[in-house]
């Protein structure tokens, strides 16, 4: 990427990129050692995040559900999963860039994260190939990038219902697909998916790291405020099964699942 930007241009750029394509290349080319320039406020452009033409978005309940046993329902589940992948390059490289004022080391784990996003989309791109189909050749919806909207006016809430919340609900949701994948043969899929797990644990884990971070900073009570930044951003009530191992590996504490499961209970 262009030499000299600080590592929250360098997101930025990332974000606006539409190509889906040249935005997971450009993800993965930002140069980590930069600079972060963390104090300085950065002027929100508009048409963010930048979009390719294809896929169209659609309400969630919209979406055809294909059988797995075509090689257009194998697709279609790849599809869905890249394009995830594609929209966590852009949360990641939002929170790197939009909120100014975090330590140094706020950005560069967001900056690795994305480049890790990066990867697993063009990952799941390749495996698209391989089966005759595209990026962009199914439908897809918004969900997670609507989040990103709810919270744009606050780190904390970003870190706590982002990563946290929805992106923690991959962990819950990966053995499930994983099994789907096994069960037509998907080998390399399923790998793919290893993959996944292994670094979503991670990124769930940064956002627990600067979410704790960020309580202490402000004098508040973890689980408290939690509770509050959900209803008051209306996130989605979470529903087991839940995937406690990745979840404790994430850094959930016990205190926090006990919370999770009462409220899936509830």
């Amino acid at each position: 990427m262009a030499g000299g930007a600080s590592l929250r241009a360098q997101a930025l750029a990332v974000l606006c990129e539409a190509d889906a394509d040249r935005k997971a290349a450009l993800a993965r080319a930002v140069d980590a050692a930069a600079p972060a320039d963390a104090a300085r406020p950065l002027a929100e452009p508009a048409g963010i995040p930048g979009r390719p033409a294809r896929p169209a978005l659609v309400a969630h309940v919209t979406l055809k559900q294909r059988s797995l046993k075509t090689r257009e329902g194998h697709a279609a589940l790849l599809h869905a999963l890249a394009h995830i992948e594609l929209n966590a390059i852009d949360l990641a490289a939002d929170v790197a860039w939009r909120f100014a004022g975090m330590p140094d080391a706020f950005y560069r784990d967001w900056i690795r994260v994305m480049q890790e996003e990066a990867l697993h989309f063009e990952l799941l791109r390749d495996h698209l190939f391989s089966l005759g189909f595209d990026y962009g050749d199914f439908d897809a919806h918004n969900a997670l990038w609507d989040m990103a909207e709810r919270t744009r006016h606050d780190v904390l809430a970003r870190v706590a219902l982002v990563p946290r919340t929805m992106e923690a609900r991959g962990l819950d949701a990966s053995p499930a697909v994983r099994n789907k994948l096994v069960s037509i043969q998907d080998k390399h899929g399923a790998a793919i998916l290893d993959i996944i797990l292994r670094d979503e644990i991670g990124h769930v884990a940064v956002g627990n790291h600067w979410f704790g971070w960020l309580c202490a900073q402000r004098g508040l009570d973890p689980l408290a405020v939690y509770a509050e930044l959900t209803r008051t951003h209306g996130a989605p009530r979470l529903r087991g099964p839940f995937n406690l191992d990745a979840r404790r590996a994430a850094g959930f504490t016990p205190v926090e699942l006990d919370a999770l499961q009462a409220g899936a209970a509830g």
